[in-house]
């Protein structure tokens, strides 16, 4: 299998319904490893940055007026075909479609207030994790534990 970052964000919700543990928790009992994690409050040139490919659509002034209404928690997430496995335990991002035991099926009641992004490609990974990380900020480790994951 291969080594794969990704991205991940807590969105304002998460902090707000004080989450962020059992959400986190998720990541860790897969065993996937947390490389990167800053808490921020995202600027509205950032928030348009990151969401250019839905800017036009119905939903965009929505997302970015939650997005940037309170803090963030960035993730930089390393592991085996971490990008799916990451989207996987997320669920859907419509909420009707989310099963219970993913993190949207379990903490999210409406699609416009989702509380977890993640990236959907080796692409947009790359690029969300260079938009919210600088490269000092990720730290790679090895918890000498890959023989049990």
């Amino acid at each position: 299998m291969a080594i794969q970052r990704t991205f991940a964000m807590l969105k304002p919700g998460v902090l707000q319904r004080r989450i962020v543990g059992d959400v986190l928790a998720r990541f860790e009992r897969k065993g996937l490893h947390i490389v990167g994690l800053k808490i921020l409050t995202i600027p509205p040139l950032m928030a348009a940055t990151h969401y250019a490919e839905h800017k036009g659509k119905s939903f965009y002034d929505d997302l970015i007026s939650y997005i940037i209404s309170g803090p963030v928690v960035a993730m930089a997430i390393e592991g085996d075909e971490a990008i799916q496995l990451v989207r996987r335990l997320c669920g859907p991002t419509a909420v009707c479609e989310s099963l219970p035991g993913t993190i949207r099926g379990d903490y999210c009641l409406h699609t416009n207030h989702n509380i977890i992004h993640s990236s959907d490609s080796p692409e947009s990974a790359d690029r969300e994790l260079k938009l919210f990380f600088q490269p000092n900020e990720i730290v790679s480790w090895d918890d000498g534990n890959k023989a049990w994951f």
